[in-house]
């Protein structure tokens, strides 16, 4: 594709990261009543301050070894992972697709989450 064709036509938005949803999108989401499958990356310290309520902790350092036993339940849901602030759940997110799981990074992670008014557990 040419500069000038990327020009006059540009990737829409919504299309630019198809692997990332924003806080607001997962805000309403669940208003609506749909439970995503809520993967934390971030490290134990960071776990036991607060996460996302009915999360499931899994380090990255450990998602190509046990997202498998971790996920098992999940086989066909969307996993939508998070962590401090989005660096680390993108790394997961091509880690566990390559695995075979539809995957999603939350935008900003868990500071983003809170800064839309997305509720934390302690």
């Amino acid at each position: 594709m040419s500069a000038a064709t990327l020009l006059t036509n540009p990737t829409p938005m919504s299309n630019a990261l198809p692997n990332v949803i924003s806080p607001a999108v997962l805000l309403a989401r669940q208003e609506q009543g749909k439970r995503d499958v809520l993967l934390d990356v971030r490290e134990q310290n960071e776990w036991n301050l607060f996460r996302l309520p009915d999360a499931i902790h899994l380090p990255l350092a450990r998602v190509s070894s046990s997202a498998s036993e971790a996920l098992a339940r999940f086989p066909d849901e969307e996993i939508v992972v998070y962590c401090a602030r989005g660096a680390r759940s993108a790394q997961a997110v091509e880690m566990l697709r390559a695995q075979g799981y539809n995957a999603t990074s939350l935008a900003g992670g868990i500071a983003a989450w809170i800064d839309a008014g997305g509720e934390v557990e302690e």
